[in-house]
């Protein structure tokens, strides 16, 4: 017998999401994630002067504001075919960085390990221990967490004035020049950052876990580091065989991560399912509506427009459906690291595909990264030289800018007409890994990695459902196209629900 659950909201992530999900023997057999919030900055925009985007994206999202202006900001410097300052570069990437690596750590350790201290695996002989460590609101690591935590939010504040929300990225660098003072203050927190990762996280040099290339290399190297959280969350995986669980589409695609004069951190492309890696190109990107309760446009994102259709037949789902060559495509830091070459992501993506263990496997690997990379880019800095460039006129035109925010693939694309803003659209990471069907009915990301899930008789109380949502580490702000629907006028039909634990609203159909 089949049975229809509806399970939302859900706790623990940003912004609103529901999954509708039909069970049948225990089953996930098809799921179907909703984003019921209506927004619509691409509106806000519209017929405004081009250098609005950079007051105005940045408020899209309290998590990743440093992403959206950096993405707003590379659009701008392609349209106005200008540079960025050497300085300034380095001071984006200092910033871009550490926003990501905060996103990291608050993903592992307030939403993601929290639910291996639910009493469902009180007989596991690691549970105290979890519970000790992660609980939530209770547990130790997060009083050591967002001390450390903190200290990458002030990396912003040195580099850009303040956090979220700033205007200090621009086309030609950043408008705050940062003296000997912010120069010594960065080491400082740099030296710090690694201090926290190798004496808390890993307990390990950071250099000798971004060596491991094998899964055996990982598992002999675990056996040796026992006490720090990493390899904790190894234990708990491998007792629960995480990497069978949540299995994605196949295709992974990075924009490529921090970018730099020459070359990036990591390296943009497409991992095919037959494992090759491919150069990505952006013609190849569109985006599909139907079944997003919006208005049918171009599939092109240059030439689209976010216009709501609350009554759209077989809509359900306020999130349109990108798609990479017609393929759904998961992006992330899992995806980012098997593009561009980390051995044991790699090496774990080749064995097991994207799983709920390698996603987080990736994430922490790539904190180490970005720790090191952060280092490097503060000594590069010299004080004396210009952070910012002067930019010329903004180019009627298409224009796009893309970049690597925490969860994956952010892109801006602005059609730019007689001075200004005539289209605006934003395809945020969340909006790949947790978009609806598309018009062949081929299911996103999220809805192909929950389909299978063993969810027993728990139902929407499952918290196997809960470990594969969470390894995406959503952000439904940024996903849908500002203001609630019920603000506009566009109110769903209101549904019977029921409160279970863990905050969720259920509805059984």
């Amino acid at each position: 017998m089949t049975r229809r659950i509806t399970i939302g909201p859900i706790n623990r992530v940003e912004g609103d999401l529901e999954l509708h999900l039909e069970i049948d023997g225990g089953h996930v057999r098809r799921a179907e994630v909703r984003a019921p919030i209506y927004r619509g900055f691409e509106q806000i925009l519209e017929g405004r002067s081009p250098w609005d985007a950079l007051a105005l994206v940045p408020r899209i999202c309290g998590i990743c504001s440093v992403s959206q202006s950096i993405a707003a900001a590379t659009m701008l410097r392609q349209a106005a075919g200008c540079e960025i300052a050497p300085n300034g570069l380095l001071a984006t990437n200092i910033a871009h960085a550490a926003e990501n690596a905060a996103d990291h750590l608050t993903h592992f350790y307030l939403f993601f390990m929290p639910d291996f201290a639910r009493a469902c695996y009180q007989r596991e002989a690691w549970h105290g221990r979890c519970v000790a460590r992660f609980a939530a609101t209770k547990g130790s690591a997060a009083a050591e967490m967002l001390p450390a935590r903190a200290r990458l939010i002030e990396i912003m504040g040195i580099v850009a004035g303040k956090w979220p929300h700033s205007i200090a990225f621009q086309p030609g660098g950043t408008t705050r020049a940062l003296d000997l003072g912010d120069h010594m203050r960065l080491v400082g927190i740099a030296t710090g950052f690694r201090a926290f990762l190798e004496g808390v996280v890993f307990a390990d040099q950071l250099e000798n876990v971004l060596a491991l290339s094998s899964e055996a290399e990982l598992w002999r190297w675990r056996e040796r580091r026992r006490g720090g959280d990493f390899a904790r969350f190894l234990e708990i995986s491998d007792a629960l065989s995480l990497e069978k669980l949540g299995r994605g589409p196949g295709l992974l695609m990075s924009y490529g991560a921090c970018h730099g004069r020459d070359s990036d951190l990591f390296a943009p492309g497409i991992r095919n399912r037959d494992g090759a890696i491919e150069t990505l190109e952006g013609a190849a990107i569109t985006e599909d509506v139907s079944h997003s309760w919006l208005r049918d446009s171009s599939g092109d994102p240059a030439l689209a427009s976010t216009v709501p259709d609350p009554d759209k037949p077989k809509a359900y789902s306020w999130c349109k459906a990108p798609r990479y060559a017609g393929q759904a495509a998961e992006v992330g830091a899992v995806a980012r690291q098997a593009i561009a070459g980390h051995g044991l992501i790699r090496a774990l993506v080749a064995a097991g595909g994207t799983n709920v263990r390698n996603r987080v496997i990736a994430r922490i690997i790539e904190t180490a990264a970005l720790a090191v990379a952060i280092e490097q880019w503060v000594s590069a800095l010299v004080p004396a030289e210009p952070f910012c460039l002067a930019c010329g006129e903004i180019a009627d035109g298409s224009h796009v800018g893309l970049v690597e925010a925490a969860r994956g693939g952010l892109g801006h694309w602005m059609a730019v007409k007689s001075g200004r803003i005539e289209r605006y659209q934003i395809i945020a990471p969340t909006t790949w890994n947790f978009s609806p069907r598309d018009r062949l009915d081929v299911a996103g990301p999220l809805e192909q990695a929950l389909e299978g899930t063993d969810v027993g008789v728990s139902g929407a109380s499952s918290v196997a459902v809960q470990h594969v949502l969470r390894s995406f580490d959503p952000c439904m702000m940024c996903t849908t196209h500002w203001g609630e629907r019920r603000c506009r006028g566009l109110q769903k039909p209101a549904r019977t629900v029921a409160r279970l634990s863990y905050g969720n609203l259920v509805s059984v159909v």
